[in-house]
């Protein structure tokens, strides 16, 4: 079965005589890559000794790249003795120095044995020619010795839980300042199953890979290597976060080839592949319709989700029916709508087939002031429409003078975060289009926000700078490596139409989160929902996500990384900010920094 996404199958196993040979046994066995001791079969070893065991020729440059990950010497470097710290030392660098030697973009992985690792970090940042896997067990491995030991006392049960392996991992995070070649290789145990919010909490890190040990693997009744089922969801998580795959088996071990396919089943199995991949933790400066036109290319991507336009269709067609009774029908009464931005035809093509399938008659105005879709949508009155009563205007919609007024106005000018696209200040000024008992599709749209932890989103934000102000950016991403710190809450609302006698879209709110476990935050997620018609809706919401649908990605409020504890509250003030000019919005996580200020960085064109 072919592997999707590029996902890498691993081979791990030590005490190995002969790294070509290594490679070779797990290709015979469906494993692409390789990792093992940098120093095989020299154990113990003088760090001062010049010869290794192996010269660097039994392996052609691209193959020590592409096929081998080494596991440095699993020493000491921050003992508290200093002799032996001084003697790990000595030993590390040299496993560094001779990968270099042997990789020139490669990778080596180490194993953090504790919380305590500055020593490690300071050879890490000196040491960035390849990148480096951290290695941490998911779990205190000193928790499974508990289930054998009958003279554990409650305070060591309680130690060992607090000593949590993933304050190992985040304290090197921020000593090595979040250096995007330092990635996390999460080691599983066959004696400690981690729960639900250890798995959740690790998805927002930048995980290169899991180890999975052989003893793991159960037999079937076929005899046949499998996983119990709660290790299938387990490891589904992390592939489902792109997660590659390290087996780790000893020499002897018969069954390399049914975990490899085992594996490779399980990937397939949770390996959401589909159109948009290409797009994820990729931060993007989201769209300005309002000020910019759209090119054909971004208007064809919207036009392939198959689900809005249907939820929409759905809408207009429940609006005609309550507009228009069968009696008024029955005599040809025509209900008036408007489209508000026509873009290349979706939404028109949607309100004809609610016109067909209500049995009611419709007059279509479509108002777009790109002049490019024009040009589309004119080719279409004549191909596609020639029949109908439908009649297009080059216009912003709030210059618009109407011949007639609406039953129904009809609009998609929402964004990620609901009204970044300028929405509420589009469908106030097309208000003088609509009869004052008309009706707007939609009616109501209301923007989430959540604390949320993802090194990824962070260190592609970082990469931003210095070429714009990057922490003052709201971004839109299709958010994957992602860790939800709480659950999102309702942020900001706006109706339409919105008939207050003074119109104001400026909005203010200040929201508390409580942290699920230690995290760091590393900014804000923003969603929306939509109410179309009554209970129609449209949401990208984690909690009421349309299934389906993809047109719109969340959004992405960078803030400096901060490490906050389980139970903690986490307060965020958001502000939406309009002047003659602009719209833009300004962030607060707690007393951090405050974002945005005066729109500095984002903002959105009037």
């Amino acid at each position: 079965m072919p592997e999707k996404m590029n996902y890498y199958m691993c081979l791990h196993q030590e005490g190995i005589a002969s790294i070509p040979r290594l490679i070779d046994k797990a290709y015979a066995n469906n494993y692409n890559v390789v990792a093992t001791s940098i120093n095989a079969n020299m154990l113990p070893m003088d760090p001062f000794e010049t010869d290794p065991t192996y010269p660097a020729t039994v392996l052609g440059a691209s193959e020590w790249n592409s096929k081998v990950i080494f596991i440095l010497s699993d020493v000491d470097v921050d003992s508290p003795n200093a002799k032996l710290r001084e003697y790990s030392k000595s030993l590390l660098l040299r496993d560094v120095t001779w990968a270099e030697h042997l990789q020139n973009v490669g990778s080596v992985m180490v194993k953090l044995r504790g919380p305590n690792n500055n020593q490690l970090a300071e050879i890490v940042k000196a040491k960035t020619k390849g990148r480096w896997f951290i290695q941490v067990p998911i779990t205190n491995p000193e928790l499974a010795t508990f289930e054998h030991r009958k003279d554990a006392t409650e305070e060591e049960v309680m130690s060992a839980e607090e000593n949590d392996t993933w304050h190992w991992w985040n304290n090197i995070r921020f000593a090595v300042d979040h250096n995007p070649k330092v990635k996390v290789v999460i080691t599983l145990n066959d004696s400690d199953r981690p729960n639900r919010e250890t798995v959740r909490r690790w998805l927002g890190e930048p995980i290169e890979a899991i180890v999975i040990p052989s003893s793991i693997f159960v037999k079937n009744r076929s005899n046949y290597c499998v996983l119990h089922r709660e290790w299938q969801e387990i490891i589904g998580h992390f592939i489902s976060v792109r997660a590659n795959i390290i087996i780790s088996a000893n020499p002897s071990d018969n069954a390399l080839s049914q975990y490899a396919d085992y594996m490779k089943k399980l990937i397939n199995d949770n390996c959401d592949s589909h159109v948009l991949n290409s797009y994820e933790n990729v931060l993007e400066i989201p769209l300005q319709p309002l000020s910019d036109n759209l090119d054909s290319y971004t208007y064809e991507v919207f036009e392939a989700d198959p689900v809005k336009y249907k939820l929409y269709q759905e809408a207009v067609q429940q609006a005609l029916l309550d507009r228009v009774d069968d009696t008024d029908a029955a005599k040809g009464k025509v209900t008036v709508v408007m489209l508000l931005g026509g873009g290349r035809g979706p939404l028109a093509r949607a309100i004809f087939n609610a016109a067909e399938l209500s049995g009611r008659k419709v007059r279509l105005y479509i108002i777009e002031k790109n002049t490019s879709a024009i040009r589309t949508l004119s080719h279409m009155v004549k191909t596609l429409w020639p029949n109908k009563d439908v009649h297009i205007f080059s216009k912003d919609m709030r210059d618009f003078s109407p011949p007639e007024l609406a039953d129904i106005l009809v609009s998609e000018l929402l964004g990620s975060f609901g009204d970044n696209e300028l929405s509420p200040e589009c469908l106030d000024g097309a208000l003088k289009l609509l009869k004052p008992d008309g009706i707007s599709i939609p009616y109501k749209s209301t923007s989430y926000i959540n604390p949320i932890m993802s090194a990824i989103l962070h260190q592609n934000v970082c990469q931003q700078v210095p070429s714009l102000p990057a922490f003052n950016y709201g971004y839109v991403s299709l958010l994957k490596n992602v860790c939800h710190i709480a659950e999102p809450q309702a942020l900001f609302e706006f109706c339409h139409p919105n008939r207050d006698q003074i119109i104001d879209n400026t909005r203010n709110a200040k929201l508390e989160f409580k942290v699920f476990k230690d995290c760091v935050v590393h900014g804000i997620g923003g969603y929306f929902d939509t109410h179309l018609y009554k209970d129609i809706t449209l949401s990208i919401n984690p909690l009421t996500h349309t299934p389906g649908m993809f047109s719109w990605f969340p959004m992405f409020f960078p803030t400096q990384p901060k490490t906050v504890n389980k139970d903690e509250t986490i307060t965020i003030e958001f502000w939406r900010c309009v002047d003659k000019q602009q719209v833009w919005y300004e962030w607060k996580v707690n007393d951090w920094e405050h974002h945005n200020v005066k729109g500095i960085g984002y903002n959105m064109k009037l």
